[in-house]
Parts: C-alpha cells; sequence; structure tokens
C-alpha cells in the first residue's frame, strides 16, 4: 500500500495549477477518460471568447480563456503515465458541432492525442438526425454528450419541457445513438440523477457514461441523500458506468475530506469494472492539479488490489470507448 506524502491532497488554489511532481509511488497506466482541448483561434467557444461568466458553477475560470493543448496538457500530467485519452466536447459554438470534431482528428493525426472523441449534438435541434451521421463517420468518435434541459435547483422541476429528459422530441434524437452504435456522456446535475435513471432504462443498449460523479457539488447531508439515491438508481442500469472525475467545487474550492467521501461512495456502488478515472483538465485545474485528485482517489481506496486500480484507471474505459492503444499498458506491472 502507498503512503501519501504530506500535502498530498490539499487545495492547490484557484487557476491553474503549477506541474504536478508524482511522488504517490503510483506508475499505473492511465487512459484520461475526461479532458478538453481548444485553440481558441480555430473556433468560437463562446463561453471562453465572449463574455465572462461570473456564475459559472466552478467559480472564476478566466485563467482558461487560452488555449489548451497537448504541450500544456502534458506538463500538466507531468510524472504519470498517460496511454489513452478520450476528449469530450467542450462547448464550441453549436454551430461548429462537427468542425471541433474534425479539428480534434486533425489534432490526432498531427500528435497522438487524443485517442477518442465525445461529439455534440442536441438531440432537440431540427437537423440532429444529419448531424449525428456526419459525427459518426469520424473513426475517434466514440460518443456524444448532449446536456438535457435540468431544473436550475433542487427544489424545481422541468415536468416535460422542451428539450429535458422527459420530452418525446428529446427522447426520439437521443434514441438514434443506437443506430450509430455510440453512447451518451451524461452531464446533468446530482438531483436530476434518477430521472436520467429512467432514461438508460428505457434505452438499455446504449451504453452511458455519468460524468463527474454525478455532479455532487453540495456536500451537505441532505444533498449527498438525494444524490446517492441517483447514483443507485443509475447503478442498477447495467449500461451505465461512472467517471471519477471532477472534484473541485465551487470558487475553487478543494475539499479532500468530502472528496474521498463521494469517490468512495461512487466505487462502493459501481464497482471498479463500472468506474473510469479522468481528469476533466483543463477545467478541474481551477481547484486541484492532477496529482491531487489521484491523491484522492488513492485515498479513498486504500485497500485496492493491482487489479482493481488497472480497470479503474485504464480498463473500464478502453472497453467502454473500444480503444485499444493501452491494452497492452494494463499488463504492465506497477507499485502499489
Amino acid at each position: 500500500m502507498i503512503q501519501l506524502s504530506a500535502g498530498a491532497s490539499s487545495a492547490t488554489g484557484a487557476g491553474l495549477p503549477d506541474q504536478p511532481a508524482n511522488n504517490l509511488g503510483f506508475d499505473l497506466p492511465i487512459v484520461d477518460a475526461h479532458h478538453h482541448f481548444w485553440r481558441l483561434s480555430a473556433g468560437h467557444y463562446p463561453w471562453l471568447s465572449d463574455r465572462y461568466d461570473p456564475t459559472f458553477f466552478l467559480g472564476d475560470y478566466r485563467k482558461l480563456c487560452s488555449d489548451f493543448l497537448l504541450d500544456a496538457y502534458s506538463k500538466a500530467t507531468s510524472g504519470f503515465r498517460i496511454v489513452s485519452s478520450v476528449h469530450v466536447e467542450a462547448e464550441r459554438s453549436r454551430n461548429e458541432q462537427v468542425a471541433e470534431t474534425a479539428f480534434l482528428t486533425d489534432l490526432h493525426h498531427q500528435t497522438g492525442r487524443p485517442d477518442a472523441i465525445i461529439g455534440h449534438v442536441y438531440f432537440v435541434q431540427p437537423d440532429c438526425a444529419d448531424i449525428l451521421a456526419r459525427q459518426a463517420e469520424f473513426a475517434l468518435v466514440r460518443g456524444i454528450r448532449s446536456k438535457p434541459k435540468t431544473a436550475p435547483t433542487p427544489a424545481d422541476r422541468v415536468n416535460g419541457e422542451p428539450g429535458s429528459m422527459q420530452d418525446e422530441h428529446w427522447l426520439a434524437g437521443y434514441a438514434l445513438l443506437e443506430r450509430h452504435g455510440l453512447s451518451w456522456d451524461l452531464r446533468v446535475p446530482y438531483w436530476e440523477l434518477e430521472a436520467a435513471a429512467k432514461v438508460a432504462r428505457a434505452f438499455p443498449a446504449i451504453p452511458v457514461a455519468i460524468n463527474h460523479l454525478g455532479l455532487p457539488t453540495d456536500r451537505s447531508g441532505d444533498a449527498l441523500a438525494v444524490w446517492r439515491r441517483g447514483m443507485l438508481a443509475l447503478a442498477a442500469c447495467s449500461n451505465v458506468v461512472v467517471k471519477v472525475s471532477q472534484f473541485g467545487l465551487a470558487n475553487g474550492r478543494w475539499d479532500s475530506r468530502s472528496n474521498i467521501q463521494v469517490i468512495r461512495e461512487a466505487i462502493d456502488v459501481f464497482g471498479f469494472e463500472r468506474a473510469m478515472f479522468g481528469s476533466n483538465l483543463p477545467v478541474a485545474g481551477l481547484a486541484g492539479s492532477f496529482r491531487d485528485g489521484i491523491a484522492d482517489i488513492l485515498t479513498a481506496v486504500p485497500d485496492a488490489t493491482s487489479s482493481q486500480l488497472n480497470r479503474l484507471f485504464s480498463g473500464t474505459a478502453t472497453a467502454f470507448y473500444r480503444l485499444q492503444q493501452a491494452e497492452e499498458e494494463q499488463e504492465r506491472p506497477c507499485n502499489r
């Protein structure tokens, strides 16, 4: 069992952290199942290039408003063995959904990263079927992240409003994923997880990846009870896996104690076979470093075997996103 050094999971403060040093005794191969790249001159990213949004749920993100490409990613992950990665759509202009995928495909040919792409389409947009078909033509595309309309707070309800997960039009667009063999990256607030479980149950042939532990952004007892019910409902669906990613909280806050709690619970519910690590770089860097995230995960599962950790850090993502590059790496011995 490894011993974390003093301060291993402390906060690094707001802004993108400095290059992490891997002194965790950790050398497992990593498939990063969730990160972002962008070159602001290559397309329009409204949230990064237009008016700053002070209500962003993770706080001041102005340090993200510049290019983030492989060099910056490599610096943020230095000391760790990244063998493969999955790019998740980065909210590029919704008029440039296919263009973002083309940009990432070119980036892959130039740099070798990313190894898989999760694109975007709104399931209610008039040309949904056409955009999905065009996305599916790219060899690296494995799925779609499309955020449904959700209630703004736990006390509110969308009640089947247009664009919600109860909207028949939205459900019809969602059903098209099966035609193309694509998965859905599920990104909703924790109070919508039970509603998402109904969708997962209704379409068992569509694989679903919960983003960011189901976003338990409120770590109070009452909020975690709601989150827990949703996670249990989703875990009951065999087509659903969870991404162990994005632990930072509002205003750039990093709380290792509660991070460890939700990480442990999520892995207990889904098991290592249905959990996969994701960095959410560069966004996660607003609160903590890549190393901080790894440290909190390892603290949450102190008795995990090398086989279980291999599954968490590479095996689940390799299987779910149909990656090949990491397969041989997974067989290499590790220190733990």
